[in-house]
């Protein structure tokens, strides 16, 4: 019986009754419409209920951008459960870690990733079963828990699961962090959460049923996995590539499939900005192209400008524990350059001293979100969540402290600034490196850039840059730190500037500074 109470699968199931026969999934070759997602999900729940998942459990998908990563996600739900997809690329040691961490009950995965998953779940105790699409045998099947096939799993013909028994503040997923900074953390959003925040970017966004959205984003990180959300809230068509990996390929099925809609990341759009061929693909048909993970360097912004010409521009800042903060309205680009946008509808921000008190526009102090896209809190995590969740200006209500340096203006437009762990300390100044990233960046030649502070007896900390040259170009570290002199106060210019091939990066784009040193 179908729930009167929101939840999240109500998406897949309202679709499925309204477009029944619509292609709701494209994915290389493979098409599903909504009737044949909705009904192969429905299957797999049915075979989850039956060996053994009971509400509220925890499911792991460790898998790619697949076909089965989705009938997953809804059958998860479906079931009464709780869902953790997971980035492929993870090693045995940390998918060990995250399959205890939230004591999953089921691993669904594919059997090309094997030799990683298998050896994780020697280490997890508390599995009931292995569910395994792609390429399987009998031996890989024997060496797990209740080993089945994802086939297998779908071979159910009901067409009814039980009532649901939960309701919208139970949980609906747990998106793990990247753990930069010690274990990944599981943040806990609820169904009430995830729907809230589909329906507030959707409302800006404005995605219809007539679009079709390319999203070559992991549905691993929260902005892919909502791609596929908003797509089947709206009745859409969602277009999934496994990577940005080949980014000639992901442009050839972004024309043949006339797609409306890019969402992407810097890196993404960084390695577009550097393409000689795209004068070969006719991207007319997109209509929105938007961007999250880290905000959108300027040049980036003027060169999607160029290769995306009738495309509006959505530039947009959030983290996992409250999916998304801001967005920056296409038409204020130019207005208001630098800045990551305006609260996203249904919440509200503003910044804060280190005593907790709300800051007058124009200054610049912690950001802080109210709303009701707030994580639960972090998995198991009391420490961690007392840490980013404060009372709110009404009773019994969290705030979240996001841990950012941000200013917001008189008119409420936001400009990021730095994470607070991130600011450098150097000649008895605060040093933001974001604006030294920034400007580096603006010279010619300059790719990528990333800032860190690195000990110094003398400065307390000395400001090192590293850098990533445009293919072709010759710039030295002098040349480079000449020209930022000219574009920095003197105790912001880096007294060490290294010129690298690359610069590390977490699974979803963001650079990652705990690699450089």
């Amino acid at each position: 019986m179908h729930s009167a109470i929101p939840q999240l699968q109500d998406y897949i199931v309202n679709s499925a009754i309204q477009h029944p026969d619509k292609v709701a999934l494209v994915c290389g070759t493979k098409q599903l419409t909504y009737l044949e997602i909705d009904q192969k999900s429905t299957a797999l729940a049915q075979s989850l209920i039956k060996v053994g998942i009971q509400a509220g459990d925890r499911v792991i998908v460790f898998a790619d951008n697949t076909p089965e990563t989705v009938i997953s996600f809804w059958a998860v739900l479906k079931a009464n459960a709780v869902i953790s997809i997971v980035n492929p690329l993870t090693k045995a040691d940390k998918l060990a870690y995250l399959l205890n961490d939230c004591r999953a009950s089921v691993l669904i995965s594919d059997a090309h990733i094997a030799n990683v998953f298998k050896v994780a779940v020697t280490h997890a105790s508390h599995l009931i079963s292995v569910i395994v699409s792609g390429n399987t045998n009998a031996e890989l099947l024997d060496s797990l828990p209740n080993g089945i096939t994802f086939d297998e799993a779908l071979n159910h013909s009901e067409n009814t699961l039980p009532e649901t028994k939960r309701i919208d503040i139970d949980l609906a997923s747990i998106i793990y962090t990247s753990g930069s900074t010690g274990d990944p953390k599981g943040v806990m959003l609820t169904h009430r959460n995830m729907l809230t925040a589909a329906t507030s970017v959707v409302t800006y966004l404005g995605y219809t049923e007539s679009d079709k959205i390319l999203c070559a984003i992991p549905l691993a990180f929260d902005y892919g996995l909502y791609q596929m959300i908003m797509a089947f809230r709206q009745g859409a068509c969602l277009v999934l590539e496994r990577s940005f990996t080949f980014p000639t390929q992901v442009l050839k099925v972004m024309e043949q499939q006339h797609c409306t809609v890019f969402p992407g990341v810097p890196t993404m759009f960084s390695i577009l900005t550097n393409m000689d061929n795209l004068s070969n693909f006719d991207l007319s048909s997109i209509r929105i192209v938007s961007n999250t993970a880290a905000a959108l360097h300027l040049k980036h912004i003027d060169s999607i400008k160029q290769i995306f010409k009738q495309a509006e521009i959505f530039s947009m800042y959030g983290l996992t524990e409250c999916k998304r903060c801001t967005y920056l309205p296409p038409k204020d680009l130019d207005r208001k350059k630098g800045s990551v946008g305006i609260a996203i509808p249904n919440t509200e921000l503003w910044v804060i001293d280190e005593e907790g008190k709300r800051l007058p526009p124009n200054s610049e102090g912690e950001l802080v979100i109210r709303g009701a896209t707030i994580m639960l809190g972090y998995w198991e995590k009391p420490e961690s969540t007392a840490r980013r969740l404060f009372s709110g200006p009404l009773p019994n209500e969290m705030v979240l402290h996001t841990g950012d340096i941000c200013r917001v203006d008189d008119e409420g437009y936001v400009y990021f600034v730095a994470r607070m762990d991130d600011i450098i300390k150097s000649r008895g100044e605060k040093v933001a490196p974001k604006e030294v990233e920034t400007q580096i960046q603006h010279i010619s030649g300059v790719l990528e850039c990333a800032v860190i502070g690195v000990p110094d007896e003398i400065l307390g900390s000395a400001i090192k840059a590293f850098v990533v040259l445009a293919e072709g170009v010759e710039l030295t570290p002098k040349m480079i730190q000449n020209e930022a002199r000219l574009r920095l106060e003197s105790f912001m210019v880096p007294q060490e500037i290294v010129i690298v091939e690359s610069l590390p990066k977490t699974d979803t784009g963001k650079i990652k500074k705990t690699g450089l040193n």
